[in-house]
């Protein structure tokens, strides 16, 4: 469902053009630069796959032990280091740490977990200033937006759409060049830096070895919060583990390239606790939160393989549902394939799961999100899992934004009934079909067109051949 409640197919068909297009183009340009730099990286990048895929997973696979290792690395470098199995606790737990604190105004760089707590909102209600310091996230905050993508969340945005929001909040006149609205923004935001008492953000990976927190941005941004305020926290999920520092340099280089098509981004930070004695800049304070919020739960299920995440959006820029659709059109904090696989997953009960079981279904399952995963987590096996846990609990079709699935079923799952259907498909013209339908096929229909049929080839083969129709 999409943020509006609405099934994502109707979410969709209300896009005006010019935003589907601009998200069209941005995937794709996206998804071309990535396919580019791993060309261009040789066959030892996509053998990396592999290696890739098995680091995540063996710490996955031993992730209590890792997990152990990596509070107790952090410890040693003199970071505090706290566990929250729920959003409520991991909300309460930084909100006690910035009140013990005394901080009224922080930075925030880009952090799905903290998207996924609503840890900004809650603590702008509790009366801190959040200022975001992603220039993505920053224009979104700016305008009450929601982010449409994990690694570009205005992708859905125009430049003179944001000209118009600095012009709104007072960040100069209006002015869509891009090098204006960047050196507007860089002023707005080292102000913050500056006057900011404390800085939040997520991690991209933990290495048990050494409890070094390993952050990437194309900005520096979490880097001047960083530098600038006394205290640092770092809310990070508990699947976010690996178990060495040589594991680094491998998913780094897959994240990078699968991400924005470069072959290394402008800025991997390496965190690991607060500043030590005679060094000026860094946080006097370093807070780690490790957040559970049911990957506990995922962990011991049959959809497993989706904690190898790493946030890279290579399977929303390759999506052909993803790019006519919108991040926006998935309704939660993840859209895309990921998103249809792992929202569901983080509901904490059935009828949560129940609400989200439809994003499964708005695939074509043509494998795109899978083939360009870098760590090869098997994306469409998993959305048809999902598709099959639906039946199994026989969820209300028409409410997970799929109306007429059981009448399709009935037919499908019947050979004889499927060939007469066949049949008379093909000797009524599609306009007929589209003319004469009623109920749901007639809302399926409205925003489909029928092909014109062109099947019996393989069957009328199979019986020249010998075989068995049906």
């Amino acid at each position: 469902m999409s943020r509006s409640g609405q099934p994502l197919d109707a979410f969709a068909a209300g896009l005006s053009e010019d935003v589907r297009a601009t998200v069209a183009d941005g995937a794709a340009a996206t998804d071309a630069a990535r396919r580019r730099a791993m060309e261009t990286g040789g066959d030892s990048l996509a053998d990396l796959r592999d290696t890739a895929a098995a680091i995540r997973q063996h710490a996955l696979d031993h992730l209590d032990t890792y997990l152990a290792q990596a509070e107790a690395s952090l410890t040693r470098c003199g970071a505090r280091v706290h566990f929250a199995a729920t959003a409520a606790s991991a909300r309460e737990q930084v909100t006690r740490i910035l009140q013990e604190a005394g901080v009224r105004r922080l930075v925030k760089s880009k952090s799905m977990v903290a998207e996924e707590i609503g840890l900004a909102e809650h603590l702008t209600a509790a009366g801190t200033e959040v200022v975001e310091s992603d220039l993505g996230e920053l224009v979104v905050q700016l305008d009450g937006d929601r982010p449409s993508h994990i690694v570009k969340p205005i992708i859905h945005r125009r430049r003179d759409e944001i000209a118009s929001t600095f012009r709104d909040h007072g960040l100069g006149d209006y002015d869509p060049d891009p090098e204006s609205l960047t050196r507007r923004a860089r002023a707005h935001l080292r102000r913050k830096f500056l006057a900011a008492d404390a800085s939040i953000s997520g991690a991209n990976f933990v290495s048990a070895e050494s409890g070094r927190l390993v952050v990437v941005t194309n900005e520096g941004n979490n880097r001047f919060g960083a530098a600038a305020a006394p205290l640092h926290i770092a809310v990070v999920g508990i699947e976010k583990v690996v178990a060495t520092d040589r594991d680094l340099s491998v998913l780094l280089a897959l994240l990078a390239r699968s991400a924005t098509g470069q072959a290394i981004t402008a800025y991997t930070e390496f965190m690991r606790g607060p500043r030590p004695p005679g060094r000026s800049s860094g946080p006097a304070a370093f807070h780690v939160v490790f957040y559970d919020g049911g990957r506990s739960r995922i962990l011991g299920s049959e959809w497993r393989e989706i904690l190898r995440c790493i946030r890279c959006g290579a399977c929303m820029n390759a999506c052909p549902v993803y790019r006519e659709a919108s991040g926006h059109a998935y309704g939660g904090v993840y859209p895309g394939p990921v998103g249809a696989v792992l929202e569901p997953l983080l509901a904490a009960d059935p009828d949560g799961y129940a609400e989200r079981a439809g994003l499964a279904y708005a695939s074509t399952l043509c494998g795109a999100c899978g083939d360009v995963c870098p760590v090869k987590i098997p994306l469409p096996d998993l959305l048809v899992r999902h598709r099959v846990e639906a039946t199994a609990r026989h969820l209300d079709r028409a409410r997970a934004g799929v109306p007429g699935t059981a009448a399709f079923s009935a037919v499908a799952a019947r050979p004889g009934l499927w060939r007469i259907m066949l049949s008379l498909s093909g000797r009524l013209p599609a306009a007929w079909v589209e003319r004469f339908a009623v109920g749901p096929l007639r809302r399926w229909l409205a925003q489909r067109t029928l092909p014109r049929l062109r099947g019996g080839a393989f069957r009328r083969w199979l019986r020249g051949s010998g075989g068995k129709d049906g």
